[in-house]
């Protein structure tokens, strides 16, 4: 097949693809745009594609775009970029969406876990859908009601207003924890909890104090930052009466601060007290010893979320989707000592 030069060392355009291809212009659109199954032969679809890679050939998306009434552009919500999960689910979102010639455009939650803000004039013209993680009940008020399709990431299944939900299995997470700590001997608990308002916090502890029931558990509750889980937990494991032996807590962040409250108090992890995260953080394999905690799949957590949202862009009906856990046993984690 001979391809001609474009006139002028100008772009080529679908008219040269055409011409080079010996097709129409519609045809070329279909193939590149891949709409030609059961249209367009698949030998005509390999000319038109080996025409368009031998000039250059890039399709212009904004002009497309404007055809369509598509951005190609999807707004991920979260609760905060301090936090080094929420990073590696944008990763896995942004991945699948480049895949489909989508952009991302991550947004933090202004207040945390509360109302996001609408962060465009108008949310309607500027994006095709919106994707929240980890919110609190109350967030996106600014989407609610709007034409935007809504994915919810780590939120009750049972809530309103989103066209679909991917979760984690957290409570199983919390399950394999408890699990691992009664074979180990504990039976006295301390569950530092996170103090932020949020599904998957609830059905942590929920699940914790199923698995644990028949046990000595007791439930203080910290900000999600090592300062604050540091006095938390002291003021906690110094308190009068029986000490717990293992302490249970919903972030790897706050695994830290009980680190420091026992280091403070005279006592060695995992010798006098087992300590156990959720996350699987970078923190979790800094911290000596390592800690034993809940590994999340974040990146495939983002992948999903981004293949439901243009999943549902397209018109396939919604599905939810769980993303199973895993219990990661490291040195924070031991027998308990004798009475």
């Amino acid at each position: 097949m001979q391809t001609p030069e474009p006139l002028g060392g100008t772009r080529p355009t679908s008219r040269d693809v055409a011409r080079a291809a010996g097709v129409s212009q519609a045809t070329v659109s279909l193939v590149l745009g891949d709409k030609w199954r059961g249209r367009v032969s698949e030998r005509t679809a390999g000319a038109v594609r080996e025409a368009a890679r031998e000039l250059g050939y890039r399709p212009n998306l904004a002009a497309r775009n404007l055809r369509l009434g598509r951005t190609r552009t999807a707004l991920l919500v979260v609760p905060a970029l301090t936090n080094e999960f929420f990073a590696h689910v944008y990763t896995g979102a942004a991945a699948a969406a480049a895949r489909q010639g989508f952009g991302v455009v991550l947004y933090p939650s202004p207040d945390g876990l509360g109302p996001a803000r609408d962060p465009f004039a108008s949310a309607q013209a500027a994006l095709d859908g919106v994707i929240a993680s980890s919110m609190a009940t109350d967030a996106l008020e600014a989407f609610r009601g709007s034409d935007l399709p809504l994915v919810m990431l780590d939120s009750d299944p049972a809530g309103t207003g989103a066209a679909a939900h991917v979760n984690l299995d957290v409570a199983d997470g919390m399950r394999r924890v408890t699990e691992h700590l009664l074979g180990l001997g504990h039976r006295r608990f301390l569950h530092l909890a996170s103090a932020a308002p949020s599904w998957t916090f609830d059905v942590r502890a929920d699940a914790l104090a199923l698995a644990l029931r028949g046990t000595d558990v007791r439930t203080v509750r910290s900000p999600l930052n090592v300062a604050d889980a540091r006095e938390t937990a002291h003021r906690a494991l110094a308190a009068p009466g029986p000490r717990p032996t293992a302490v249970v807590c919903d972030d790897d962040v706050l695994a830290a601060g009980v680190y420091k409250a026992a280091r403070r108090l005279g006592l060695r992890v995992p010798e006098d007290l087992s300590v156990t995260g959720f996350d699987d953080m970078a923190l979790a394999t800094v911290v000596e010893p390592e800690l034993t905690t809940v590994r999340l799949p974040a990146e495939e957590f983002g992948r999903r979320g981004m293949e439901a949202l243009l999943a549902v862009l397209a018109g396939a009906p919604p599905r939810p989707d769980t993303l199973p856990v895993a219990l990661v046993t490291r040195g924070s984690s031991g027998p308990a000592p004798a009475a």
